[in-house]
């Protein structure tokens, strides 16, 4: 177990609606994704990573963007018009409440003044 006690892995997998048992598919769901949309960690290409440094840029990139731009079907919903709403990841867990653009994304601040 990487994080939390075994008591609340068990209130997590009750609660889940997806599986019963921990499984590693949506990680690995995940990963095929990430080496899709960030061609730096495709083996035998022009463009693999051989700077840790850029590699976590890149990386940083694609999740982030992957969680605030991309709608992913499997969490859309429907209105109250009975249309489907796009969601992304990050809507999904209460952190924006729109698709962010790519450009608005990239010119959002990193570190927000006081």
């Amino acid at each position: 177990m990487v994080f939390g006690t075994v008591e609340a892995v068990a209130l997590a997998l009750v609660a889940w609606a997806v599986s019963t048992a921990v499984n590693t598919c949506f990680v690995e769901r995940h990963n095929g994704t990430d080496r899709n949309r960030c061609s730096r960690k495709v083996r035998k290409s022009y463009a693999f990573s051989k700077d840790w440094k850029v590699h976590r840029a890149a990386t940083t990139f694609s999740y982030f963007s992957y969680n605030f731009c991309w709608p992913v079907e499997t969490l859309r919903e429907r209105d109250a018009d009975g249309r489907w709403r796009s969601r992304t990841p990050a809507m999904a867990a209460g952190l924006t409440d729109h698709v962010w653009s790519l450009a608005e994304w990239l010119a959002f601040p990193a570190v927000q003044g006081q």
